[in-house]
């Protein structure tokens, strides 16, 4: 159990540094999973029209 806390604090610790170093790559990085999220999202629309269509 205190491995796990202690891999979350590094790992928030990490995005805070990312964050402050880099912020336009960040920024680039959440836009590319926010892409992708909405493509897939998109994609599942389709197809469930596609089925309730016939």
């Amino acid at each position: 159990m205190q491995v796990k806390k202690v891999l979350t604090y590094l790992a928030i610790a990490f995005v805070v540094f990312f964050l402050y170093t880099r912020p336009a790559v960040a920024a680039d990085a959440v836009r590319g999973v926010f892409d992708g999220v909405a493509g897939g999202a998109n994609s599942l629309a389709t197809f469930f029209s596609q089925v309730f269509a016939r």
